[in-house]
């Protein structure tokens, strides 16, 4: 049976994301909140944690994962990113948005798109997600919780909890986060290409 935690999302409790951490280090697969709705997440090196992902979402081997970052720094180890692409991301991020980079060697291969080699990177807008990067030292691999059948994201988690209770470690409770999904754009192509309009603004993609 998962743990279940209620984290205060504008002053989250240290104790909590500590343990949190902990349970993610462990193997542990956690839901999580973002700016742009609930996650699943795990450690980066867990493939068995990344299988019981895509057990639970019921996604082919193929599905696109995201590594969902602390900050530009931390990107840069995993993304080929340019000088124009870091003032960019500089500009957007922590935001929703979800950025497609060609990968680095430090990007384990399970996680790649297989013909292009890019990999999905992002930084949200999320005090309790940015902590819980912040104290993990890495980033999470991580994926919508979309259920099987379904079109929309859960948002309710108590909700996840009935639902979910036996098949995640952990659960937390960070509030409503909405339902809308990030904007997709692909760093790997000149110019950039918004491949999906979401939450983020897409205007400085359209100039010119």
């Amino acid at each position: 049976m998962s743990q279940f935690f209620q984290i205060h999302p504008d002053n989250p409790q240290a104790r909590l994301i500590s343990q949190a951490v902990e349970i993610v280090r462990n193997g542990g697969v956690v839901i999580y909140p973002t700016d742009s709705g609930y996650a699943l997440g795990c450690h980066l090196e867990d493939k068995e944690a990344m299988e019981r992902i895509v057990q639970i979402r019921r996604v082919g081997k193929d599905h696109n994962f995201t590594l969902v970052c602390r900050d530009l720094s931390e990107i840069a180890t995993y993304a080929k990113v340019s000088n124009a692409s870091y003032r960019t991301l500089k500009s957007l991020i922590p935001g929703p948005y979800t950025f497609i980079f060609s990968a680095t060697k430090e990007v384990p291969k399970r996680l790649l798109n297989p013909k292009r080699k890019t990999i999905g990177i992002r930084v949200p807008d999320n005090r309790i997600a940015l902590d819980l990067l912040e104290s993990l030292g890495e980033p999470l691999m991580s994926t919508t919780l979309i259920l099987p059948g379904e079109e929309d994201p859960l948002t309710d988690p108590y909700d996840m909890r009935q639902t979910l209770e036996y098949a995640v470690d952990l659960i937390i409770d960070g509030g409503y986060c909405g339902i809308d999904a990030t904007t997709v754009v692909h760093m790997d192509e000149d110019p950039p290409r918004v491949s999906r309009a979401g939450l983020g603004d897409t205007s400085m993609f359209e100039a010119g």
